[in-house]
């Protein structure tokens, strides 16, 4: 005769893992959609392919995201890691080196490739429903960290006190953006630190050309 196993009172069997619900199976659906929508961008996304991943049906999904604009957007609010403090290390460079780095690794990082799939496919509609999400919680705050970094220098003297103009925020986001885009690989340590030396330090830095009087061999007063 064979052997009877029975499982102890209270325990779950061995071959069926337990059950997830609330906030456990949410987040689950929630991860999975960053990871599809990196895997196969916006447009390949579904919400069959989202309940797949977090191994759960297309009905869970439904019940707490009725969209898949709701879903993406609230997975990427889980998803995008909090700020960190603007660097301070008391050398514009320095901080604009350290700043810099981070950036790269959020570009790269899960919800940093999720996020660049989306900006790459949604149209101008889909677009303006997730700005809350692209420039309130991505952009416009990592804008402000490299201007807090540029304040710092004024006051230390190391940057001209005109170097205030929103664009200078833009340049280091922009340039990484195009080095990827053109490059068609990850943007590398040593692309920032040129970017940082040959743009941004002397666009920034306190005897920038643009602070002296033109002489008669700059072609006279523009």
């Amino acid at each position: 005769m064979g052997t009877s196993h029975r499982t102890a009172p209270g325990a779950q069997p061995a071959t069926h893992a337990a059950r997830r619900r609330g906030s456990v199976l949410e987040q689950a659906i929630l991860d999975a959609a960053l990871d599809q929508l990196g895997a196969v961008g916006w447009k390949g996304l579904t919400i069959e392919g989202v309940a797949a991943r977090a191994h759960t049906g297309k009905a869970a999904v439904y019940r707490r995201w009725p969209s898949k604009l709701e879903l993406v957007a609230e997975s990427l609010k889980s998803g995008i890691p909090p700020l960190i403090d603007p660097p301070d290390s008391g050398d514009l460079r320095a901080d604009l080196v350290s700043l810099c780095g981070w950036m790269r690794e959020q570009m790269y990082s899960r919800s940093g490739l999720a996020l660049r799939a989306l900006m790459d496919e949604c149209d101008r509609t889909e677009g303006e429903y997730f700005a809350e999400v692209i420039l309130g919680r991505v952009v416009d705050p990592v804008k402000e960290l490299i201007a807090a970094v540029v304040r710092r220098g004024i006051d230390r003297g190391e940057v001209r006190p005109d170097a205030t103009c929103k664009l200078v925020a833009d340049v280091v986001p922009a340039m990484m953006m195009y080095l990827h885009k053109t490059s068609g690989c990850d943007v590398q340590h040593k692309d920032l630190v040129q970017v940082i030396d040959q743009i941004m330090m002397p666009l920034l830095r306190a005897d920038a050309p643009g602070d002296r009087v033109p002489s008669s061999a700059d072609g006279g007063v523009r």
